[in-house]
């Protein structure tokens, strides 16, 4: 545009959505000294009120939307995007405008997102992996912009003002300095008039000289860190090419290799030297990326065997070169996931704004080309000049058992609260004539839905967008019900073998046969398929072949056997897992079939024999699902599925997987010590005396996106993280199955605020129990529920999953049409009604992870 502003429009037309990222080119790299997470501080502050926008508005209008819509600063970039039914659009680009026109970030506001973005800082300073990767940047990167992360500190934030802020956004969001992506089902011309419209008066300005990237050289050393995971890490850290550098593509090649499961990192997990390996690229940025070789260990084990195994594997690659055919192989898979990124809407926005801002490229298509022109040549020269010892870092993530739960007294110290107000938000003209219009979505997917003579039912859904097809299949499967007494994790040994082949082709013929085709596939009680249209019925020949007939080697079995158990014993020292089972304990009875835990003790006990009849029982046409999905007729899918998967038969009568009802909990509170949390993950939660099939679902369903789902328009966003600032995030979550139902609300906060934030949560709960709720966010939660449906089609991935999920269950496979036409009839009394009749805030659980609440 004659402002600067780079703008692409791509029509696909998948479903009636569009994905909208606004790309500013400033992250990281661009704060000033001693502010490093400037940038990041200022995508928060977009949402706390742009030119004609308030906070509350914005809040209201992407609530309204759908309830899609977040923003991310990296270190070149600061990304906004949204994703919306097509036909909310125009709304869509003219908030992202008024950004662009200007962002308030007035003292007062940025006081209250302070305590926010702090939060979000200690909770990564809980993520061991995040920490590893922190320090690693400040090792490599020493010097340069590279060494200090995007997310800020805390000391930093506490010094930063609203007019800082707004001379950042002075100096770096102007047109030229932005890229809009607009993608999905539009009229590229008239979207193009409309942003020409309202992005085209912004003038333009110079920017500031960005900062030099010196790269130094850099003193290879190692580290130790400790951890909350059930494992032990080990890495080997390499500075790689960059994005500017011809290498890059190169780089990405050898890294696929490396990773591939015929390379012999990989083949330390068979011969029984590791849990699992990885290789690949962690940071990528113009002068330079970090890729990363991982070997993870059992808990109670030593890193340095595992990691000079692995170093003497990279090293050999490095001096005698990579095998061709792994080179190839990893091409075709490259270029094949760039035609399955066409299969999602938000996926093909992320992938061009990901070349055009940060990678600076004209497309995608750029990056696919070069990957096309890499040889192995290339590969073993990028291997033999970076796979060195005096260009490597390495490190150690040594976890840390956590504590037993122990029995927390019932929390206190909270403040007096008082009812929030729920005042309606009134929009701006723009936006309010379309948000103002709730409309019940109409049907689009059309699928086809049979039964194979064997009971498998097979659903096929034709989407022509790209030449690929995916195929997801389930088995429905329950291992507590399931699994003989005395055999607890037989089902975990059972899937872990389906990676050793088939009965005809062992683990790397299975996989060479899978690369030959650039298919990508899983087998078990989940099992999938993702595969170009030219290879389908081979891809489908594969997949079937593992399911129906893996080869469960002796000597493989007694590989995973001893690697359950190493990973069994430091899961069940873990803080994650104490978590989860205090959870269970506290809404379960006694003696709940949920409540059987597989332990090392138990796993000795399980024999080969024993996996082979619990596969034989347990896995069967009469309980498996299959959907097809991507450029294929129905007729076509049937025939390939019927061709290899028909002749399967099922053995011996039908296993129970349908677990019981239970009785309601009482409330109890546990604390479980986690060393290396800075802040708490509360759990609210407690059992519901419904199903999935209660006609008190969707009320319940309605009432919470009131309470939550629309970020600060929502109840608890609001209360929590915008008025008190107590929490960084906040979910609400009401899950059912055929039989059972909880709720839940899970939110992260500093220890001395964790009772605090659960008096809101219980005032606010308590209102919803005995208040009607306004009209205002009966529309609201009405439209945020209503416009969330068609975005659940914005990929084939979403739209097979959720056919998936729905057929297991036993809904009809339109049911979101039906919902939402409840959603749409439902009143504030219907709301009030059910939370009264469900939610029993004197019941609730309380299980704390981290430090001891305050």
């Amino acid at each position: 545009m004659p402002n600067g502003l780079h703008v692409v429009v791509i029509r696909n037309i998948l479903a009636p959505v569009v994905t909208v990222e606004m790309n500013f080119r400033v992250g990281g790299d661009e704060t000033p000294e001693g502010f490093p997470g400037m940038a990041h501080a200022q995508e928060h502050m977009a949402f706390r009120g742009c030119t004609g926008m308030t906070a509350d508005q914005t809040a209201a209008i992407y609530a309204q939307l759908g309830g899609r819509n977040n923003a991310d600063t990296q270190q070149t970039i600061t990304q906004y995007f949204a994703t919306v039914p097509a036909a909310d659009l125009d709304v869509t680009l003219q908030a992202q405008a008024a950004c662009l026109h200007g962002i308030d970030d007035t003292q007062e506001q940025w006081a209250e997102e302070r305590g926010a973005i702090e939060q979000e800082v200690a909770r990564d300073l809980s993520n061991p992996t995040y920490k590893f990767i922190n320090r690693l940047n400040e090792e490599m990167f020493v010097g340069t912009p590279y060494a200090h992360d995007p997310l800020g500190t805390k000391s930093s934030f506490d010094a930063t003002t609203g007019e800082m802020l707004k001379d950042f956004y002075k100096k770096w969001y102007s047109p030229s300095n932005a890229i809009l992506v607009v993608v999905g089902d539009i009229d590229a011309e008239r979207i193009l008039a409309n942003i020409r419209k309202w992005f085209g008066d912004v003038p333009d300005h110079p920017l500031p000289p960005r900062p030099a990237v010196d790269l130094k050289p850099f003193k290879s050393e190692s580290f130790t860190l400790d951890s909350n995971l059930p494992y032990l890490l080990g890495f080997i850290a390499y500075r790689f090419p960059g994005t500017d550098s011809p290498d890059y593509a190169a780089a990405q090649v050898l890294a696929d290799v490396l990773a591939s499961q015929r390379a012999d990192l990989y083949g330390m997990v068979p011969a029984g030297k590791a849990l699992g390996t990885e290789f690949g690229l962690a940071e990528t940025y113009s002068k330079a990326s970090v890729a990363y070789g991982l070997v993870a260990l059992p808990s109670s084990g030593n890193a340095s065997g595992g990691i000079a195994a692995m170093r003497q594997i990279l090293t050999r690659y490095a001096r005698e070169g990579v095998p061709e055919d792994l080179v190839k192989a990893a091409v075709r898979s490259e270029v094949a996931s760039a035609e399955f990124q066409r299969n999602s809407i938000p996926g093909l926005a992320d992938a061009w704004s990901n070349a055009l801002a940060a990678e600076g490229r004209n497309s995608p298509d750029e990056d696919v080309e070069a990957i096309r022109r890499v040889t192995l040549a290339d590969v073993n020269r990028v291997a033999k000049q970076y796979l060195t010892d005096d260009n490597s870092i390495t490190a150690t993530l040594k976890p840390v058992p956590s504590g037993q739960p122990v029995s927390g007294k019932g929390y206190g110290g909270a403040e007096e609260v008082t009812s929030a107000p729920t005042k309606p938000v009134e929009l701006p003209a723009w936006a309010s004539a379309t948000l103002s219009q709730l409309k019940v979505p109409t049907d689009n997917l059309t699928t086809s839905d049979m039964r194979l003579a064997n009971g498998l039912r097979l659903i096929v859904r034709t989407d022509p967008t790209s030449p690929t097809i995916s195929v997801m299949g389930s088995v429905k499967h329950n291992a507590d019900l399931e699994t003989p007494p005395g055999q607890e994790g037989v089902s975990q040994v059972l899937g872990e073998l389906f990676s050793y082949g088939t009965q005809s082709l062992d683990r790397l013929a299975f996989q060479k046969a899978l690369d030959d085709i650039a298919a990508n596939e899983n087998a078990g009680y989940s099992f999938s398929l993702k595969v170009l249209k030219e290879h389908f019925s081979r891809g489908v020949e594969l997949l079937a072949d593992n399911e129906l007939h893996p080869a469960l080697p002796a000597s493989a079995f007694a590989v995973v056997k001893q690697q359950a158990s190493q990973f069994g014993a430091g899961n069940l020292q873990s803080p994650g897992y104490r978590t989860s089972r205090a959870l269970d304990l506290a809404l379960l009875p006694a003696g709940d079939p949920v409540l059987r835990e597989t332990t090392p003790a138990t796993l000795a006990r399980v024999t080969l024999d024993q996996v082979k009849q619990y596969a034989a029982a347990t896995i069967r046409p009469d309980l498996t699902t299959i959907v097809v999905i991507g450029d294929v007729s129905a007729d076509e899918a049937k025939t390939a599925i019927g061709k290899y998967f028909g002749d399967w038969k099922a053995q011996g009568p039908k296993p129970m997987t349908t677990l019981a009802a239970v009785p309601p909990n009482k409330p109890s509170t546990a604390n479980v010590a986690d060393a290396e949390a800075v802040q708490d993950t509360v759990t609210l939660a407690e059992q519901l005396p419904l199903n999935r099939f209660d006609p008190d679902y969707y009320p319940l369903q309605l009432g919470n996106h009131v309470l939550g789902g629309g970020f600060y328009a929502t109840r608890l966003y609001h209360d929590l993280r915008q008025v008190s600032g107590y929490v960084y995030f906040v979910d609400v979550n009401l899950g059912a199955s055929e039989t059972r139902a909880s709720y839940s609300i899970v939110y992260g906060c500093n220890p001395e605020n964790v009772s605090k934030a659960r008096a809101l949560v219980e005032r606010d709960l308590n209102q919803m129990r005995t208040e009607d709720v306004s009209a205002a966010e009966l529309h609201q939660a009405k439209a945020l529920l209503l416009r969330q449906i068609p975005l659940g089609e914005s990929s084939e991935d979403a739209v097979a999953e959720g056919l998936l999920r729905r057929a297991e269950i036993g809904l009809p496979l339109n049911e979101p049409v039906h919902a939402a036409k409840r959603y749409f009839e439902l009143n504030a009394d219907e709301v009030k009604q059910a939370f009264a009749k469900h939610i029993r805030t004197g019941d609730l659980v309380q299980i704390v992870r981290g430090p001891s609440p305050q």
